[in-house]
């Protein structure tokens, strides 16, 4: 009697420590699995179109590096950088190599594409778009005024 009832135990006790692990096991799949719907936080494209426009950009004028919030004023009075180059194909520049150093696309990244407008008084001035549009993104816009013209500075990021 005593030998069966030890083994009684033991396979007692077997059962229990499998339905455990198979109890954990599923608590880890759900919880390794759980798609995380919002891979882009509101706060993070407000601000990063913030210090985006506040990026020191390589054009000069006499005195000082020019941001790209001023360049943006600049190409739009078609003024030139200090070295002759022109101040709209600087900002085309500058605001292609932030933005792909800033939201990196890939297949295995979470950001799928983004969209960056720039509208002045209602006329798209500058249109950056890479990778894929999707149904999720999160986005942001920055108004500027300056001598009675409206900048509007649209940027949304897909994932």
């Amino acid at each position: 009697m005593i030998r069966k009832k030890g083994q009684e135990e033991m396979v007692g006790f077997a059962l229990i420590m499998i339905i455990v692990a198979v109890i954990l096991v599923i608590f880890l799949s759900f919880f390794l699995n759980r798609s995380n719907e919002e891979f882009v936080e509101s706060y993070e494209v407000e601000s990063f179109i913030q210090s985006m426009l506040q990026y020191t950009t390589d054009c000069r004028d006499n005195l000082e590096y020019l941001s790209i919030q001023k360049l943006i004023i600049d190409c739009q009075d078609k003024k030139i950088c200090l070295d002759e180059r022109d101040t709209c194909e600087v900002l085309n520049f500058t605001l292609n190599k932030v933005i792909d150093e800033s939201w990196k696309i890939d297949e295995d990244r979470p950001i799928k594409g983004y969209k960056l407008n720039i509208v002045v008084d209602e006329a798209i001035v500058l249109n950056i778009q890479e990778g894929n549009i999707t149904k999720n993104s999160k986005g942001a816009t920055q108004f500027l005024s300056r001598s009675g013209i409206d900048y509007e500075i649209f940027f949304s990021a897909y994932y």
